[in-house]
């Protein structure tokens, strides 16, 4: 068996992805041993500029962008990324040969103080790194103060006591893969906060044109995810924007049908906008293009596609 190399982030969490995507290879393939498997950790733009505003350096894809260079290189033959890390427009050369089995899609509250987030007396502050998230809990409590923060997780949880902060939101399936939840004070349903398209779902890239890869991926992907990822990123891919549009999406399968909503926020923030598409499992990337087009309908000029 040929060397295969992965490329991923340097980051704990990346790390504990490219094991679970490793490990799922060695137990595919049982011709596969661990020594043919080398990991390559690549620092990308996003983890060089942590103080930063993500929209002020060029958006999300400064997560993936150098990665992505080294598998156009044949530097590496698989990028492991989280999938709302991604672009919604794919290079042509590469592609996501599996999308893992979903973790939580949920996004929680990281506190010791606070327990929920209404009928609070003093005003909160709290840390986050998306307006998504800002938006939406400013629905359910709008006397909250926000602090922009970033890095990986074990440093955003520092900052809580660094910036005297009342809690910070993360995305569960990050605290989850680390074995992090004892530091979950609660969890937002998603009628209430709805995730970023493609939270919680890992993405295991490769180039187009290796047909070795794709076989050996193809063994790994989990296709109830798969669609459910088509699904929210054909819906952002419809809306277009940049990593400052406020933006959720989730896809749920159930009973052999594929159900997509989707959030999108004015561009000033003050009104929100929803549609809701039920449909069958071979029209998931139809139904994300559908309910782009009909979430933009319903913000009308309040929403201007970048």
């Amino acid at each position: 068996m040929t060397k295969i190399t992965i490329g991923a982030r340097g980051s704990n969490l990346s790390l504990a992805y490219v094991a679970k995507v490793k490990n799922l290879l060695l137990q595919e393939h049982k011709n596969l041993k661990e020594k043919d498997i080398i990991v390559q950790t690549i620092k990308t733009s996003g983890d060089i500029n942590q103080n930063i505003k993500l929209s002020e350096i060029g958006g999300k894809n400064l997560f993936c962008k150098e990665i992505e260079e080294k598998l156009l290189k044949d530097e590496i033959d698989i990028a492991i990324h989280s999938l709302k890390d991604m672009e919604s427009i794919e290079n042509n050369k590469l592609l996501v040969g599996a999308y893992i089995k979903r973790n939580d899609y949920r996004d929680v509250m990281v506190s010791k103080k606070i327990k929920n987030l209404k009928g609070l007396n003093y005003q909160l502050k709290i840390g986050l790194s998306s307006r998504r998230r800002e938006l939406q809990l400013r629905k359910i409590n709008n006397q909250i103060m926000f602090k922009n923060i970033r890095g990986n997780i074990d440093t955003r949880i520092r900052k809580i006591d660094e910036y005297k902060l009342d809690g910070i939101i993360l995305a569960a399936a990050g605290l989850k893969s680390l074995n992090l939840d004892n530091h979950i004070a609660f969890t937002f349903e998603t009628d209430q906060v709805l995730p970023a398209a493609g939270q919680g779902v890992i993405a295991v890239q490769c180039k187009r044109d290796n047909d070795n890869i794709k076989s050996l991926l193809k063994k790994i992907n989990h296709h109830e995810t798969e669609l459910c990822a088509k699904a929210e990123k054909s819906m952002l891919k419809t809306i277009g924007g940049d990593c400052e549009t406020a933006v959720g999406g989730l896809a749920i399968v159930k009973d052999n049908k594929v159900t997509l909503k989707a959030q999108l926020f004015s561009d000033r923030g003050d009104e929100s906008f929803e549609y809701e598409m039920t449909g069958n499992l071979n029209q998931a990337i139809s139904i994300g293009k559908k309910v782009g087009e009909e979430i933009m309908l319903k913000a009308g000029d309040k929403f201007k596609k970048k």
